[in-house]
């Protein structure tokens, strides 16, 4: 029971704690780093290659094995003294033996290279995993930010709405508005409260999906720190998808983990090359028996004696010259070779396809380009079209219905404005990350 409150209070401490905490960029991706399952299991496999690469190298040592025989014969058996007779008896046998490989037409070289080029493609492949959690948790952290200065410019609407609605009121009663202005501009507010709150619920189902993508225990309470964000100005006419591209191609690492991956088919194909080669292993070993006859009166040693008298050692030479084995070795360089035509594929395949990321992502962030210039424009005019509206239907010379449409017509700018402004932030960030730098905003 005790244990259990414990248990209890460490969880609602470690809630807690993260109710209280706002997270940064940073924190959030080195998180969901530390804690996302597809990661661990990537680095898992990472792990079982390490492994592989410990057992190819120690291929190189010497083996030890011990043998324990126990045989029993009936009827007509070979004795002590190497005659046949006509007697039940068993048999103990102790052995040891150690074989070293010499000479293996480099099989063991080239398996070790070919693990080792296994384990660097494999921390490619965690490396890459993690790149796309980093960008999704950027992606979703810029949705959030965004969100909160939607739900800004609806709460600024209500603002401006309210008092309107206010002012008719007052002017209702003084007989100078009528009670339909008053309802009409009632109504119009209450949309903009409507917006206001779908507003605020798209906000906090992206606060979730960020917490999911964190693998956190609950939503509840967790919140982003509002980043400083970096000025819109520049532009990245400067560059261009093919010098983004070479960038790329240097510090990607997927591109790494398939070029990896290619250096790994000449290893294997030079693995299937050494069975056409002699094999030369050097073998030793020690070895000692027991014999007793089951029946008869047969004279025999004891079990200390013999283990003394019948101790041998041996040391040798084995050597393996392959002649012909069905072709098998030559089918399997053929299968090697096609293996490693199917990888250089795989590889041309993953440049393509980082390149058309390239392309989209730049042309996307050419096209955020103009898209904040142009709503900027229209933001700037809009708001002069407002207040000037605004003056015009405080002098009664602009009606509730025209107050409104440039009301609306200012808020859509604003909106848009926004809109541009976070997708042009994100489509830089990640120009920058294609280019090897860090995502950051």
């Amino acid at each position: 029971m005790k244990t259990l409150i414990i248990s209890a209070l460490l969880s609602l401490g470690a809630t807690t704690s993260f109710a209280q905490k706002q997270w940064t960029l940073p924190e959030c991706i080195n998180y969901a780093i530390e804690h996302n399952i597809n990661l661990k299991q990537r680095e898992n496999s990472r792990r079982q290659n390490e492994l592989s690469l410990n057992t190819a190298k120690n291929s190189r040592l010497p083996d030890l094995n011990a043998n324990v025989n126990e045989n029993l014969g009936f009827g007509r058996s070979i004795g002590m003294d190497n005659t046949y007779s006509k007697n039940n008896t068993s048999s103990t046998s102790f052995q040891i033996n150690t074989s070293l490989p010499i000479l293996t037409g480099n099989r063991i070289e080239n398996t070790i290279k070919l693990n080792q080029l296994n384990l660097e493609a494999s921390t490619a492949d965690l490396e890459k995993a993690r790149n796309d959690i980093r960008t999704q948790i950027a992606q979703q952290y810029i949705q959030i930010v965004y969100d909160r200065e939607m739900l800004a410019v609806a709460k600024r609407q209500i603002s401006i709405d309210s008092m309107q609605v206010y002012r008719l009121q007052e002017m209702e009663r003084n007989g100078k508005a009528t009670l339909t202005e008053v309802l009409q501009q009632q109504s119009t507010m209450a949309q903009s409260q409507l917006t206001a709150t779908q507003a605020e619920n798209t906000y906090r189902l992206d606060l979730l999906a960020l917490s999911q993508l964190l693998e956190l225990p609950t939503p509840e309470g967790f919140s982003i720190v509002i980043p400083s964000l970096p000025s819109t100005s520049g532009t990245i006419a400067g560059f261009s998808p093919d010098a983004i591209f070479q960038e790329a191609l240097a510090t990607k690492p997927e591109i790494q983990a398939e070029q990896l991956r290619l250096k790994a088919t000449d290893a294997n194909i030079l693995i299937a090359k050494s069975a056409k080669y002699p094999t030369l292993s050097l073998n030793a070993g020690l070895s000692t028996n027991y014999y007793k006859t089951l029946n008869g009166n047969f004279k025999q040693d004891s079990f200390g004696s013999q283990l003394k008298n019948n101790f041998s050692q041996n040391i040798g030479l084995s050597l393996n010259v392959p002649i012909f084995n069905r072709y098998s070795t030559r089918n399997n360089i053929r299968s090697a070779s096609i293996d490693r035509e199917n990888q250089q594929l795989a590889l041309d395949n993953v440049k393509k396809s980082l390149y058309k990321e390239i392309q989209q992502v730049y042309y996307n962030a050419i096209a955020a380009e103009a898209k904040y210039t142009k709503s900027l424009q229209a933001e700037e005019t809009s708001k002069a079209a407002f207040d000037l509206t605004q003056a015009k239907y405080e002098n009664g010379k602009a009606t509730i219905t025209e107050f409104n449409e440039s009301k609306n017509n200012l808020m859509k700018a604003e909106s848009d404005l926004v809109q541009a402004r976070y997708e042009l932030i994100y489509q830089k960030a990640l120009v920058d990350f294609y280019r090897g730098k860090e995502l950051k905003f």
